[in-house]
């Protein structure tokens, strides 16, 4: 792998690992791979450490599919190799419908389902909203004068319910919540409210709300990064098991992909976004934090969240199937590697759960290349401003009648209309969204609230009650139209995105959960469970309960049974 010229940093711990984060690891002078330490040796042991842990670490890997970690994890033989020394469970499940970044997000570090954050998107319409925008965000303040849907002042005021550092800030104030991550979305969502330290990247640096002070740490980071981003950065050379995935793919206007390699032009951000060296900032970041907070050198358990953002990037720009994909696996392991060996490093008694907001498809012109036919992409007719404005020439309505984009997912009837018009042009929508052929299923908000909330193997769960999870009335849209498996949401791939996910199928719901303490004794649990358990399992460990929540507690010590 070639590595850019590192920069000195002043700091006092060094930080073994390769790659970008040897140059963003705060180090006395630069690591070349030769001088780098070795990593520390993870003991064993027969039963898992007794007491509660110092620290609790909750990573999120954006678009990270149990299909992917599937494929990788025979090689992966760093980061993961540590963490697949615990428990394993390869089908998580993001279960509800809505399988976008801020939704996946919310349910955590909280233990709640979207139905119950009232986090349904990454976007919705509130029609009445107090601006011209009507598109609202779901990790904005909206009501900020000025503000818009792309131009936003970060909120956590739409996240209804606690997090799990914010239950351990409220039982013992003396705990330190830390979030870092690569969107402020997925910051906010696994931070919370109540949190010690939260940044995220915004384009240029990592940033956080207005009129907090930067510690060193995040300065030294970020002025790291600048000098990264003022250089290129040649291509990468890909791991040997990567050629057979090395071919362009051809998506038309000239645009191929499949054979990227994360070239970067000086001051390319998007590119750099785009690249394992985004998830190398992330981590390093989230290491330094941890050095220079002592975290979990406390009386108290302290909890810092990671939200690395880069394959979500990688498999929107490139498709998750090409060798852009494989390049990204690798050094992700790498990645995760150089983050936990600092945290070997410190001698802490941490506990780590790691997972991903959601899964994602691969672009249909490669599917239908590899034995998938019914792959492909949205007409663009599907569109909720396309019909509403079909159904208004037919209806003699002026007014734009449709809100929302390409489902799948969540489409409002305007409120400009008499509730006559509305009933007629509800109706009317449903016809032609059920006349196409490329859609599966049209539910009416009235239908979903009917529904029960589901439980049990959310494998087995109906389209409907996949939304039922996902619905929260005073947000969600008046009708949700779900495209037929393998219909990508995108008309045309040769402008921005390829691929994408925010299906109701299991591609896009199945996520891997990984939990590892040292010490603890390793399994692998083959049934499904949900990201939701993810945070009363960890309170668990530290006694604290978590009544009411949507998630179960699962037994560590037991192979992923209940706890009793």
């Amino acid at each position: 792998m070639k590595i850019p010229t590192p920069v000195k940093i002043p700091a006092t711990i060094k930080y073994p690992a390769t790659s970008l984060i040897a140059l963003l690891a705060f180090a006395a002078a630069p690591l070349n791979a030769q001088d780098a330490p070795a990593r520390m040796p993870v003991p064993t042991a027969p039963a898992i450490a007794k007491g509660p842990p110092k620290l609790i670490v909750v990573v999120s890997v954006d678009q990270f599919s149990a299909d992917l970690f599937g494929e990788y994890r025979a090689s992966y033989d760093d980061g993961f190799a540590q963490l697949m020394q615990g428990g394993v469970f390869p089908s998580g499940y993001q279960s509800h419908a809505a399988t976008e970044t801020c939704p996946g997000h919310s349910t955590i570090t909280t233990g709640y389902r979207p139905a119950h954050t009232g986090i349904i998107a990454n976007n919705r319409i509130d029609q009445a909203a107090p601006r011209k925008d009507k598109t609202v965000y779901c990790a904005e303040d909206a009501t900020v004068p000025g503000s818009s849907s792309s131009n936003y002042t970060v909120s956590d005021k739409q996240l209804l319910v606690p997090t799990l550092g914010e239950r351990m800030k409220a039982a013992d104030p003396r705990t330190r919540v830390v979030s870092v991550a690569g969107k402020d979305r997925a910051a906010v969502m696994m931070g919370g409210h109540t949190v010690d330290e939260l940044w995220w990247w915004d384009g240029k640096a990592f940033v956080s709300y207005a009129g907090r002070t930067a510690p060193a740490v995040v300065t030294r980071a970020n002025t790291a990064i600048a000098a990264v981003l003022a250089k290129p950065q040649a291509a990468l050379s890909a791991p040997t098991s990567c050629t057979v995935r090395d071919k362009a793919i051809d998506l038309g206007g000239g645009k191929t992909v499949g054979t990227g390699h994360f070239a970067r032009a000086a001051g390319d951000a998007k590119a750099f976004r785009a690249s394992p060296a985004f998830d190398t900032s992330v981590f390093a970041l989230a290491a330094g934090l941890v050095q220079d907070l002592k975290l979990g050198q406390g009386p108290q358990t302290d909890i810092i969240t990671v939200g690395a953002s880069a394959t979500d990037y990688i498999g929107h720009t490139y498709g998750t199937e090409g060798v852009e994909m494989c390049v990204q696996m690798a050094e992700l392991d790498r990645n995760l590697g150089g983050f936990l060996a600092v945290l070997n490093a410190t001698g802490v008694d941490y506990e780590v759960a790691l997972t991903a907001d959601h899964g994602g498809n691969d672009l249909p012109e490669r599917e239908i290349m590899t034995g998938i036919p019914e792959a492909q992409r949205a007409d663009v007719a599907l569109a909720p401003a396309n019909v509403g404005k079909a159904i208004g020439e037919k209806l003699g309505i002026a007014t734009p009648l449709l809100f929302g984009d390409i489902p799948n997912g969540d489409i409002w009837v305007s409120t400009a209309i008499t509730p006559a018009q509305r009933k007629t042009v509800l109706a009317e929508a449903i016809a032609r969204y059920k006349a196409h052929p490329q859609v599966a299923l049209v539910l009416t908000a009235g239908q979903i609230a009917a529904t029960p909330m589901p439980s049990g193997p959310p494998e087995k769960w109906s389209l409907i009650q996949r939304a039922r999870a996902s619905f929260y009335a005073p947000r969600s849209g008046d009708l949700i139209v779900f495209l037929k498996p393998r219909v990508t949401p995108i008309p045309n791939a040769s402008g921005g995105y390829v691929a994408t996910h925010g299906s109701p199928y299991d591609y896009d719901r199945r996520v891997p959960m990984l939990f590892w303490r040292k010490g603890m004794a390793g399994f692998e649990h083959t049934g499904s469970v949900e990201t939701v358990d993810i945070a009363p399992t960890l309170a668990a460990t530290i006694g604290l309960k978590m009544s009411g929540v949507d998630g179960k507690c699962l037994n560590l010590k037991a192979g992923g049974a209940p706890c009793r």
